[in-house]
């Protein structure tokens, strides 16, 4: 009988103010937008069938509240792990701004001044990596896309440049998993918004 191997869920907290400006929102608290609360709302259908062994978010407000709109508040442990990338100097800040300044500055290669490097931000991703595999069973997590594409490429055994490959749309839920018997890691499925209203 060949083996069912976990899958890890990721699910992009819904939108916020600087998530549609396109301002870097590290640990900057926000609320969710209205169509953020409301695709937030959303991923709880999306997730109906499923049964998960664990379920983790980050601290911040935007993934708590995800979390809670989506119907997954009670069995939620938070993991401060899952925060967003810190961004120190550039919290705020639009990339075509920070460009102004430094304009060959790429996050998943150069990191953040005053904030994390990209080493930081890949041993968050891994200590929370090392979690997810001790627990029988599948897995969700709602935390911020920059932090949730540095899992996925730690996933994978990549670098965490790497996550500059892999874009996260809010709200959307993503799956990592492995390949039949062979336990090579995967992704399953990735950026999916069949649920977000427009």
């Amino acid at each position: 009988m060949t083996k069912i191997l976990p899958v890890l869920y990721l699910a992009r907290h819904g939108e916020t103010a600087w998530s549609l400006s396109g301002q870097h929102t590290g640990l900057t608290e926000l609320p969710l937008t209205e169509r953020g609360e409301r695709n937030a709302r959303n991923l709880g259908p999306r997730l109906a069938g499923l049964t998960f062994a664990k379920v983790f978010t980050s601290p911040l407000q935007r993934a708590t509240r995800t979390c809670e709109l989506a119907g997954f508040a009670a069995p939620a442990e938070v993991d401060r792990d899952l925060v967003e990338w810190n961004y120190g100097d550039y919290e705020g800040l639009r990339t075509a701004e920070i460009h102004d300044k430094r304009p060959e500055w790429q996050l998943f290669r150069d990191g953040c001044p005053g904030g994390e490097s990209p080493d930081q931000i890949g041993a968050r991703a891994d200590r929370v990596l090392s979690r997810v595999r001790a627990v029988s069973g599948d897995v969700l997590i709602f935390s911020s896309g920059h932090f949730l594409r540095v899992l996925a490429a730690r996933w994978l055994g990549l670098e965490p440049v790497n996550g500059r490959l892999f874009m996260l749309k809010t709200a959307s839920l993503s799956a990592l998993g492995y390949e039949n018997e062979l336990s090579q890691p995967v992704i399953s499925l990735w950026d999916d918004t069949s649920h977000v209203s427009a």
